[in-house]
């Protein structure tokens, strides 16, 4: 009888899903975004999404050959995170700069640690910040809505240095002048992946309906940061509109849902992807209310994912009956 025993390590429950699904998973669910950027921008939002995504499959193949490792471009996280660094970019950035962005998103913060799952860093976040502070400038220029319908080939791979004054203008986080409505539906201003909250919504409701992300970090996020809003909103005297305001504009709710949810570089425990939402949340509120920027989502995530290990050992289940090595030197002695 007990020849016909088979024992084998955890987990005794396995899925169909794999890395490859939960990734193409993640890219659909970004579609919605990506053709609202479309619209709002026009082709070229389009063409900045495609090229982010051949920089970074080329990268990540180009890497795994000369240090001879594995080719695993198919698993999808290369396409995921040229995609996700796309959205982070005005649509007036040159191209060339969007492809160093992905060059060093792919090669130094994913592959230089090991490839996937070993990254200490979300690297579209990162890629974003290292062109942020490389090309400031370019970085804030942001073209209104609808400028790039009907215009040329030939203008739309032109860098900003074409563009007139009358065309540009700040982000509806920094002039503070949008209408609610209009910020919802994507008729403002700013990267790719900021301008359609409904848009990005419908892609975060879907991740949560199949299960591949939880609930936890994008309301512990944006329910910590309404919360500390509203308070301020009190103590200055300011619009409770302001509240919603701060929800809608900026990268918010594409960090919320779609970066502060990585599975290599977020919590692995319900309650810490809790602490992690709430960090995001209190970074993002000091940095928005008190630094030099309107902006603060991605150096809130990036900040947080350097404390997960930390966080994954502050909340790390104990198996059941397990002793303390406290209480195993006790019970020894």
């Amino acid at each position: 009888m007990a020849s016909l025993l088979t024992v084998s390590p955890s987990p005794h429950v396995r899925s169909g899903m794999t890395t490859q699904k939960i990734m193409l998973l993640v890219v659909l669910a970004l579609v919605p975004a990506i053709v609202a950027a479309t619209v709002v921008f026009g082709p070229r939002a389009l063409l900045l999404v495609v090229l982010c995504a051949i920089v970074s499959i080329l990268t990540e193949l180009v890497c795994q050959k000369l240090m001879k490792k594995e080719v695993t471009v198919s698993d999808g996280s290369a396409l995921l995170t040229g995609v996700l660094l796309a959205l982070n970019l005005p649509a007036t950035l040159p191209l060339w700069q969007a492809a160093i962005g992905c060059i060093f998103a792919v090669a130094i913060v994913k592959q230089l640690f090991g490839g996937l799952g070993c990254n200490f860093a979300n690297p579209a976040i990162t890629g974003r910040i290292f062109l942020l502070l490389s090309f400031a400038s370019d970085m804030t220029t942001w073209v209104k809505p609808f400028y790039y319908q009907g215009n040329s080939f030939g203008s739309m791979l032109s860098s900003t240095d074409n563009l007139a004054d009358g065309v540009t203008g700040a982000t509806p986080l920094a002039s503070g002048d949008a209408k609610l409505l209009d910020l919802f539906l994507g008729n403002v201003g700013g990267s790719l992946g900021e301008t359609s909250a409904l848009a990005l919504l419908i892609g975060g409701v879907f991740l949560l309906v199949l299960g591949i992300i939880s609930w936890h970090t994008p309301v512990a996020y944006l329910g910590g940061l309404a919360v500390l809003e509203l308070f301020y909103v009190l103590a200055t005297g300011g619009e409770i509109t302001e509240v919603p305001y701060a929800l809608l504009s900026g990268g918010v709710i594409l960090g919320a849902f779609f970066m502060a949810t990585d599975y290599v570089t977020t919590p692995m425990t319900g309650k810490g992807k809790l602490i992690f939402g709430l960090g995001c949340a209190v970074l993002t509120f000091v940095i928005r209310e008190f630094a030099s920027m309107p902006e603060g989502c991605s150096f809130s995530i990036l900040l947080m994912n350097l404390l997960t290990p930390y966080i994954d050992k502050l909340t790390m289940t104990k198996p059941l009956g397990a002793k303390t090595r406290e209480r195993q030197a006790k019970n020894h002695g």
